[in-house]
Formats: C-alpha cells, structure tokens, sequence
C-alpha cells in the first residue's frame, strides 16, 4: 500500500486567505465596511505574543483593520472587563479576541462571557456553542474546528453522509464543536478520551479520525483503519535526536500512520496553518452578519 496523501494545510490557508482578502475588498465595495478585530492580550507571554502578531499580521495583510491593546501583566479585571465593554460597544469592532491564558488573578470565563456573542472571533462564547450544538444558523465556530473540516472537505468531498468519524478529545474549544461539526455533515460520531475502554479498537473504526487529545504520538499506526483520513490537531514539543533541541509532534505517531492512512495532516504545516486563517474567515463572516451582506460559503455552516 501506498504512504498517505499528505494534506498541505498551508497551501489550503493561503488559499483560504486570498479568498477572505476578496471577501473583504468585497464587502468595503458594497457596504463601505472594513472588518476590524480587536485583539487583546494581558502580559507578556512570550508564546502569546508571537501568536497575536501573526494574528495582527495577517489582519493587516488582507485588509483588515486591527484594533491592538497589549496591556500589562496586573491589569484589574474590572479594567479588562471595562476594555470589552467599550470594544462590545464600538460599530467598527466586529471581532473581539482575547488571548490566552489570561494571567491568574483574571477569571477567563467571566472575561469570556462578557464578549457579546455576535463579535467572539473564537467561538467560545456559550451562546455560539449553544447555536452549534441544536445546528442553527449564525454560529461563529471555533477556529481550529473550523479549519479542521474544511481540509477533511477538502481532501474527502463536501458529501461526508455515513463516514464513521471519531474525535479523540472533549475539550470545549475543539474536541465538543468537532463532533458538533462532523454530526452535522451526517457522519456517525464517536467521541473518544482517557477514559474510553478500548481506544485503539474504537479507533481502528474511523473512516474519519480527529486526534485534539494533547499527548505527544499517542495514535499509533495500527490503531489506523486502512485508507482512513487522519486530522492531527496536536502541537506537542519533545526533545529531539541533538542533545538541548527540541521539535515539534502531533497526538499522532506520523512515520507509522503515513503508511496506513489513505490521507493525513502533517506537523507542522497541518491544522496549525488554517486556525488564523478561520480567524480571518470569522472576523469577515462577523462583518458581513453586521452590515447585512451575505456570509461567505465556508463560515456559513
């Protein structure tokens, strides 16, 4: 049997972010409104910080306006809860983003609740999960997801009626809206996690496995159906061969599943490149949904 298609979800981003710049250019000549995302970040996180300049980067690269508010470390929470207010507030925000984690005096979920439902970029707000979950329209869905089911779509069809799926994982931000996402394309959905009895079985069963589960190459190869598409969501960084170095891997264990998997997400240049881009893609879905235009295909669910 062959090795595994390789799915490139670099090339699909880049792809996916021409089409959001022609979206944006569109919607500033039919409506006069630029998109704009405000993204907050508290303290100094270093790995914070290069995600929300890539963030601000690509804004800026494919029209958009960034709002940037980069505030110290011991900012009170009344204060960041009073900043949302003012960005809830403001008709040229359509996306409000804030980074995380949020240093340890600060409530997330408080800070979370308090972004109005129609401006959360991430998708985290119970309400846009609530939308998902009963499959009603006008859900803004968590990037990562998002991204994820795009390149399955991509590599598979848009038709995904009768795949088995699995995720494996069930955490709020992908493994939940994943299977949300994979039941409403009429797939048969596992959801999976440390606790399941029989994992590797349970796996072996998938036309479609989602691996969001946060350890380093814990899916082997044999617990791949042959010809399964495989969407590795882990970033996990392990010590590499040359002694002070490390790389990157994802929950899956690449060199054993390439050469079961009919098709697989590498790591890097996998799932990782379409999160920003499905932010993008969000923030334009947020802006048309505010000036009454329509909302493009992808984001329209």
């Amino acid at each position: 049997m062959a090795d595994a298609k390789i799915i490139d979800g670099k090339a699909f981003a880049a792809g996916l972010r021409a089409r959001v710049a022609d979206g944006v250019a569109a919607l500033k000549a039919s409506h006069g409104v630029t998109p704009g995302l405000a993204v907050v970040l508290v303290g100094e996180d270093p790995a914070s910080q290069v995600y929300v300049r890539s963030k601000e980067r690509a804004l800026v690269e494919l029209g958009m306006n960034s709002f940037d508010h980069h505030e110290p470390a011991d900012m009170a929470e009344t204060d960041l809860l009073a900043l949302i207010d003012r960005l809830n507030a403001d008709p040229a925000v359509h996306g409000i983003l804030v980074q995380l984690p949020l240093p340890r005096h600060i409530d997330t979920q408080k800070v979370l609740a308090r972004i109005v439902p129609e401006k959360d970029a991430d998708g985290f707000h119970v309400v846009n999960a609530g939308l998902l979950a009963t499959g009603q329209p006008g859900a803004i869905v968590p990037c990562t997801p998002l991204g994820s089911l795009l390149l399955i779509r991509d590599t598979l069809g848009r038709d995904l009626k009768g795949k088995r799926a699995l995720v494996l994982g069930r955490s709020n931000i992908v493994g939940k809206p994943m299977a949300q996402l994979l039941l409403q394309a009429d797939c048969t959905v596992t959801m999976a996690h440390s606790r399941t009895v029989d994992l590797p079985e349970e796996c072996r069963r998938a036309d479609i496995l989602v691996a969001a589960v946060g350890r380093p190459e814990m899916v082997r190869g044999d617990w791949i159906k042959p010809g399964a598409t495989v969407i590795d969501v882990g970033i996990n960084r392990v010590a590499a061969a040359e002694p002070g170095k490390t790389r990157l891997v994802g929950d899956v264990a690449f060199d054993e599943a390439v050469k079961v998997a009919g098709a697989i997400t590498p790591v890097p240049g996998g799932v990782g490149p379409m999160t920003i881009a499905c932010l993008m893609l969000n923030t334009l879905a947020a802006a048309c949904r505010a000036a009454g235009a329509p909302v493009p295909e992808e984001a329209a669910l």
